[in-house]
């Protein structure tokens, strides 16, 4: 009985510890407030006939309110059409456990910046800021991440989220599907 105690104590203390540390590009503390934001992380990677597509995910808190920053990068060298961000603009997550998680976005109008290489691409930069709703906050920490549908001011555009997502950019294994899950913690 007591090894049973014992190796039940084990096991929880060894969950427990478990989680990677916070990495933050920005941890902030001054007179004006607190920001803390994390590194960010690739969930959707797309490389079609030249025309090359990147969503990327960091979690930020601005004096204890989360947020969600959004950053597509679009990179070809045919006409790469601008989805702008308005304050129309949502995130729609579907759980696996079948919720809708939305973010609704910051009243900020966005339609990126396009910058021209030396290799004769243009690359579209553009960044959304997505606040939580209170009621359905928790529901990211529970279940992974099936689908992604972003509304543009335009546009409709979903993605299906992987468990495993190997970058052909990097070579780096990413885990999408469970990115708030392991990270959300971090703007808490």
């Amino acid at each position: 009985m007591k090894q049973l105690i014992t190796l039940t104590f084990f096991l929880l203390t060894l969950t427990a510890f478990a989680q990677k540390p916070c990495e933050y590009s920005a941890n902030v503390t001054d007179s004006i407030g607190t920001y803390k934001i994390t590194n960010e992380y690739l969930i959707s990677e797309k490389n079609f006939g030249g025309t090359f597509n990147y969503v990327f995910f960091s979690l930020a808190q601005t004096d204890g309110l989360p947020t969600l920053n959004l950053q597509l990068i679009q990179k070809s060298k045919d006409f790469i059409k601008a989805n702008c961000f308005d304050k129309n603009s949502k995130v729609f997550l579907q759980l696996e456990n079948g919720k809708i998680v939305t973010l609704i976005h910051v009243n900020q109008e966005n339609c990126g910046t396009l910058i021209h290489d030396d290799k004769g691409y243009d690359n579209r930069v553009n960044t959304g800021y997505f606040m939580f709703m209170k009621d359905n906050y928790e529901e990211l920490k529970k279940s992974p991440v099936s689908i992604m549908r972003i509304k543009y001011l335009t546009d409709v555009e979903d993605y299906i989220v992987r468990a495993d997502l190997t970058s052909e950019l990097t070579g780096k294994v990413y885990h999408p599907n469970t990115y708030f899950i392991d990270n959300i913690r971090c703007v808490e």
